[in-house]
């Protein structure tokens, strides 16, 4: 399941790029406007990125804590033979 919300991510960064840079690139402008459009986009989904990436590395986070609390829980638990 997680595989699939990290494609879906990967897939929605990659179509917001691809289509913000096609919009920009057949709107009627001059070279510079694009250009300096293309730049303020590339910007904003850099910054769009890096922040879910810094919310998917603290929820990875989480879960590997939570796995370790729970792997702890579960040895204190058992008891072992003698």
């Amino acid at each position: 399941m997680s595989d699939d919300n990290g494609n879906l991510l990967v897939g929605f960064i990659i179509g917001a790029l691809v289509g913000a840079t096609l919009g920009i690139l057949f709107a009627p402008k001059s070279g510079r406007e694009t250009r300096e459009d293309i730049a303020r986009n590339t910007d904003k989904l850099l910054v769009k990125a890096k922040d879910e990436y810094k919310k998917a590395a603290e929820k990875c986070t989480d879960a590997i804590s939570g796995a370790e609390s729970f792997k702890e829980y579960w040895e204190e638990d058992i008891e072992k033979p003698a």
